[in-house]
């Protein structure tokens, strides 16, 4: 099954969440893709001791996970945050490219 998980929060649980949901799901023979949008491209920086979201990003990853962040998302906040795009360590991606993972899923869920 294609699974896309929609994260466009920046609470450290809620994509801590994002992630063990991911994870899991690749375990379970699934391809997973996940697209920060919006607050969701400050992910990285809202790990805390209780909510390791760097460990739970390593684990998506290294299970064969695929990340895109919002380029649009990310250059809108620049500004505050110059080494946003440098620290998710992603491929960037638009609009259209959500909507092509979105068209192609068979799951989408939002966090």
């Amino acid at each position: 099954m294609k699974i896309v998980v929609i994260v466009y929060s920046n609470d450290s649980e809620t994509v801590w969440n994002a992630f063990r949901f991911a994870t899991t799901s690749l375990v379970y023979d699934n391809q997973v893709n996940v697209f920060l949008l919006g607050k969701g491209v400050e992910a990285m920086t809202a790990s805390t001791l209780k909510y390791d979201i760097l460990e739970q990003l390593e684990l998506f990853r290294n299970n064969g996970g695929k990340i895109v962040g919002c380029g649009v998302c990310c250059e809108s906040r620049k500004e505050e945050m110059p080494l946003l795009q440098q620290e998710l360590r992603c491929d960037m991606g638009s609009m259209q490219d959500l909507y092509g993972l979105i068209a192609e899923a068979d799951k989408v869920l939002t966090f």
